[in-house]
């Protein structure tokens, strides 16, 4: 870049700098930090867990879950009840060292792990229990509510939780779905150094953007399709229009998912590439080891994953996961018990 010549350049080029630098300074300091807390003494959870059947029901290891909250430690029941009554500027909050129990090799598929005690979907369904209710989406791993989080062959570049070999685009969890859930819980059984799980907050997103852009995540201008984890491939059928952004200034809630969202005009699909490019930028990442517990909040956070290698023998990369709804009634029509049946757009 060549110097400036006159004084008026030189002026000029020293305040587009200052601007460039106190807009840097701002994002660094604004960029939400995700609240964490190391997990106390649950040994009497552990117990517990140690003694349940192998015959237990899922409503019934969910119900125990449920009695079993009074166990929960008071960093993590202190985090846990912080998130649902306010909220994190992060959309996030991660529990370290948490018990997961016996785990055995690592299966090649979700569901097929043998060799496993239930301390960890105890663990994982009472923090949930702690949050609303847990549910699983029958088109989704057969409606599984705890879901075992491996990759798989043929899964390995799509763009479904079971990749591996490619980026894990950012999105909001089923966010085509009407019942889409409030929290993601994911609870790391066997870590990987590579795979990264990545966030975004709506918060972060909204500062970086222009006011104009802010204006237009706010109209109902953008259209999206049904995750191919639903549907097993790729499909052409789009949702009615919607926003980005819904709720309040101080609480917003962000619907977006870089693979499936299209903008409905040139401008608002000029709106996508900015807030992409600003999730990009905003963009932190969480390298989760066996006994971390990541809770997304699925309105104020978008998420995704970095490529890992898989290698498919046993120790790859292994997290289990569940949904949570703030409550049940409202989903009964297109519920079978804690499943949704339906994919709706």
């Amino acid at each position: 870049m060549s110097e400036p010549r006159t004084r008026s350049e030189r002026i000029e080029r020293i305040e587009r700098i200052e601007r460039i630098d106190a807009v840097t300074a701002t994002t660094a300091r604004l960029r939400a930090e995700i609240p964490t807390v190391r997990a106390g003494d649950l040994s009497e959870l552990v117990a517990r867990a140690e003694r349940v059947d192998a015959s237990l029901s899922l409503d019934e290891l969910v119900g125990l879950a449920g009695r079993l909250r009074r166990l929960i430690d008071e960093p993590t029941l202190d985090l846990l009840t912080d998130l649902a009554d306010h909220g994190t500027r992060a959309g996030a909050a991660l529990v370290r060292g948490l018990p997961v129990g016996r785990v055995p090799t690592t299966p090649s598929r979700p569901g097929g792990s043998v060799g496993k005690d239930r301390i960890s979907e105890l663990v994982l369904l009472t923090a949930a229990r702690l949050l609303g209710q847990p549910i699983g989406y029958r088109p989704e791993h057969g409606g599984e509510v705890v879901q075992d989080i491996v990759p798989t062959a043929d899964g390995a570049r799509r763009q479904v939780s079971t990749s591996s070999d490619v980026e894990l685009a950012f999105h909001t969890e089923t966010a085509f779905h009407r019942h889409k859930p409030r929290y993601l819980l994911l609870l790391c059984l066997r870590g990987d150094p590579a795979g990264a799980t990545t966030l975004c907050s709506v918060h972060d997103v909204l500062d970086a953007v222009s006011e104009q852009t802010r204006a237009a995540m706010r109209e109902p201008r953008f259209r999206i399709g049904v995750d191919e984890s639903f549907t097993g491939t790729r499909s052409s059928h789009l949702s009615a229009p919607l926003a980005l952004v819904t709720g309040t200034a101080d609480e917003p809630s962000f619907t977006y998912d870089a693979d499936l969202m299209v903008g409905t005009d040139v401008e608002a699909q000029r709106t996508l590439d900015e807030v992409r490019d600003a999730v990009g930028d905003q963009q932190r990442s969480v390298v989760l080891e066996a006994g971390d517990l990541l809770v997304v909040d699925n309105l104020r956070a978008v998420h995704g994953r970095s490529p890992f290698p898989a290698r498919f023998d046993g120790t790859d990369r292994w997290l289990q996961r569940t949904f949570v709804v703030p409550d049940l009634a409202r989903s009964a029509p297109d519920r079978t018990g804690r499943i949704l049946e339906t994919t709706v757009l």
